[in-house]
């Protein structure tokens, strides 16, 4: 299984400095139910027709999500994730899932996954209320991808209960924010995604950049 430790080898050799983990710990939710209703827990319908499979550029990694600008925001996670915290086509940590027509959860944000509009990124290493975390210099990443996407998506890590591998859609099927954003990242409009590696996207490193991150509203 892929831990902080194992991810540390495939940072490195993405050019990522990696630093010590943390030692905060998380606490694990013991309930389980059934998702009974026809939108997922961030508003958007479940819809098993409106669901289709994606590679994720880069990769040899497959997932299935929501067609549209949905999938052109998730997928643009699972690139950057790929490239420069470890990849997702290895069979190691849980790969990338999505979307799933099983009800059962255990958070009320799982239920994204039945409508496409979420994804988990190596599950098994980074369970729902898990003890591993990310290091800190892979935050930092996670963080700028965050910002690529102008708060229309959240992060498990900043969740109760927290699930650093999950990060799912907060703005809905009209919001014009997502329509933006989405447009932005988009693979199929943009050539320059279709070949990306982490030397192509902003530094997340740069003062700025960080900056902004840090700016980001985070769930309450």
């Amino acid at each position: 299984m892929i831990t902080r430790r194992s991810l540390l080898g495939a940072t490195a050799g993405a050019g990522v400095l990696a630093l010590a983990p943390s030692t905060a710990a998380y606490a694990a939710d013991k309930g389980t139910g059934r998702w009974t209703r026809a939108v997922s827990a961030n508003g958007w319908r479940i819809d098993p027709t409106a669901i289709a499979t994606y590679r994720v550029a880069g990769s040899g990694a497959s997932v299935a999500l929501r067609r549209g600008r949905a999938a052109a925001v998730l997928l643009h996670i699972a690139r950057r994730w790929h490239y420069e915290i470890a990849p997702l086509d290895t069979g190691e940590g849980g790969g990338i899932t999505a979307y799933t027509s099983r009800r059962t959860v255990r958070a009320d944000f799982e239920s994204n996954y039945l409508s496409g509009a979420a994804l988990a990124l190596h599950p098994a290493a980074y369970p729902l209320g898990g003890s591993e975390g990310l290091w800190p210099q892979q935050e930092v990443i996670v963080r700028d991808i965050l910002l690529d996407c102008e708060g229309t998506v959240v992060w498990g890590g900043d969740l109760t209960p927290t699930k650093v591998s999950h990060f799912h859609l907060v703005a809905g099927p009209g919001s014009r924010a997502l329509a933006r954003v989405a447009g932005r990242l988009d693979t199929s409009q943009h050539t320059e995604f279709r070949t990306q590696t982490a030397g192509m996207v902003a530094d997340p490193m740069t003062p700025a950049r960080r900056d902004k991150a840090r700016r980001l509203p985070r769930p309450r």
